[in-house]
């Protein structure tokens, strides 16, 4: 983006679309102007990030590499990489993208490094000092999610806006939110709502590009906080702030002496799944009424659009070791597996993946695919070896089920015993709207 913040804020602050905007706010809460456009100052420090181009290629890169590789094996596949590059020059891309761990805007970025800076919404959880700074020197803008203000979020929907007809290239979590229960939630349409408006102008329209991203995990950092949102919003008890804090001060004592003691693993594969770029401009013609019908309308036609895209990431979810193995343990009823039926089933498995066009991460044998999953989950302390066998151990076996439900919508005529057998509460579908 060619533009300073400051000359965002300028661009912003003359807007007509925010003047009006101001005008009704100050009329509905009979507040001064002058309140109202401090206001909206405020707004836009808080969203406009200052987009350094030596942070993010310089440093960010290369942190991400090293950080990312000292974690996890990464593995980057491309659906139709000739496609994506044959995209015009002057095309306005939009990334959507599958939430299962905060590490995702790490690891998307890695994965697209060279091709494209993004700049991605961050939630109010990267706003602590010295998140802020970091996500902001990055290029990624804050938004305040379940916030409705009406002013609040014409400023925003200006910003974002501006920067895409700007040439920013948008990232977006299509989820709205980190998934708490494995399964992919339902799409939250508003910045792609906001992005799409651009195309009020019909020049845009045939620039407008959609590309899906998928990602998967043999180990999401945050999974056992994840799972006790789950179970807290079930109606138990929450686990207090310091039952947390001794579990993480646990986590990195446990984590130092391995590495002092040369026994340090990395948590498995890090997948990312780039699909083929989607053009907008045929959906387009198919709506060529769009900005002439009422806002409902059209939400819920961006609603089916948003819908369509999310079933493209999910049929593009890279299959790790470790969701393959659950899966795998999940879809038996009964909480010990002898070693020869888990790969018996595992294979039967992968081969209904391939043959769905799953994207298996996968190894020449299954047995190198269970001895990989194997080793993660015995040091999670999900699974126990016991003769010629695995005995799930019943206090992690929620996390069978987290990492068996990011896969379970591709297994074909195994998914209804895996999701009969998920011992998970279904989650909501929080986020931003």
């Amino acid at each position: 983006m060619r533009l300073s913040r400051e000359e965002v804020r300028q661009r912003l602050l003359a807007d007509p679309i925010v003047r009006d905007a101001v005008a009704a706010h100050a009329a509905q809460t009979q507040t001064t102007d002058d309140a109202v456009w401090a206001r909206v100052d405020a707004y836009i420090h808080e969203i406009v990030p200052f987009f350094n181009v030596v942070a993010y290629y310089e440093i960010g890169y290369r942190v991400a590499k090293r950080l990312l590789n000292f974690f996890y094996k990464v593995t980057v596949e491309h659906e139709d990489e000739a496609a994506l590059e044959a995209v015009p020059r002057d095309a306005v891309l939009v990334y959507l993208m599958n939430h299962r761990s905060n590490a995702d805007y790490v690891l998307v970025s890695y994965a697209l490094a060279g091709r494209v800076a993004i700049s991605y919404a961050v939630g109010e959880w990267a706003r602590a000092f010295p998140l802020e700074h970091i996500f902001k020197a990055f290029g990624s803008y804050f938004v305040r999610r379940r916030y409705r203000e009406p002013l609040y979020h014409t400023v925003l929907e200006r910003y974002v806006q501006l920067i895409t007809r700007e040439g920013v290239t948008q990232g977006i979590f299509l989820e709205g939110g980190l998934t708490r229960d494995g399964h992919l939630k339902p799409p939250k349409i508003g910045l792609l709502d906001y992005i799409l408006g651009i195309a009020r102008d019909p020049l845009y329209r045939s620039r407008l590009y959609i590309v899906p991203v998928a990602v998967n995990y043999d180990r999401v950092l945050e999974d056992r906080s994840l799972l006790a949102e789950l179970a807290s919003r079930e109606g138990r008890r929450r686990t207090s702030r310091w039952t947390q804090s001794g579990s993480v001060a646990r986590y990195l004592w446990w984590n130092a002496a391995r590495l002092v003691s040369r026994r340090w693993q990395r948590y498995g594969r890090a997948a990312v799944v780039v699909g083929a770029p989607v053009r907008l401009d045929f959906w387009f013609a198919q709506n060529p009424d769009l900005y002439d019908i009422p806002k409902p309308e059209r939400l819920a036609r961006v609603q089916a659009l948003s819908d369509d895209i999310m079933s493209r990431i999910g049929m593009l979810l890279p299959v790790t070791p470790v969701p393959l193995a659950c899966a795998a343990i999940q879809s038996f009823d009964r909480d010990f597996i002898p070693r020869a039926d888990l790969l018996e089933r595992m294979s039967e498995m992968r081969d209904a993946l391939l043959e769905l066009n799953g994207r298996v991460v996968r190894h020449d044998r299954i047995e190198d695919t269970l001895d990989r999953a194997w080793r993660m989950l015995k040091m999670r302390r999900v699974l126990a070896e016991h003769g010629a066998g695995y005995a799930v151990l019943p206090r992690n076996r929620e996390l069978v089920s987290y990492y068996a439900n990011s896969i379970s919508h591709l297994l074909g005529p195994f998914e209804r015993a895996v999701r009969q057998r998920d011992r998970l509460p279904a989650s909501d579908a929080s986020g931003i709207s």
